[in-house]
């Protein structure tokens, strides 16, 4: 089973109860296959929400981006160099995001 997920480490499309349609694209895709082979439950969060806590993203960020998705809205990732993390907050200001956080720096 572990192989078939491997071949959707590229992106993959969830249909999550309570979230809807999900796209995932990345590394990510691999963490909430992991929490969903794993049953990992994690307070309560969905599969995503495993997913990011997984990466270390702090739990309270989780509930607020798990609340986003549920309200249509969109959670950009990014997994960059410390040198680029200021490149791209500045490209991510020029959006005018409704909430911009940086996390593991």
């Amino acid at each position: 089973m572990g192989c078939f997920w491997g071949l959707l480490f590229g992106a993959a499309f969830f249909a999550i109860p309570g979230i809807g349609p999900v796209l995932v694209a990345g590394p990510l895709v691999a963490w909430i296959i992991g929490a969903l082979e794993g049953a990992v439950v994690v307070g309560g969060l969905s599969a995503v929400g495993a997913g990011l806590y997984s990466i270390g993203i702090p739990k309270d960020s989780v509930i607020r981006y798990e609340s986003a998705l549920k309200a249509d809205k969109f959670i950009v990732l990014a997994h960059v160099t410390a040198a680029e993390v200021a490149k791209a907050r500045d490209i991510m200001q020029t959006t005018h995001p409704a909430e911009l956080a940086l996390h593991g720096i």
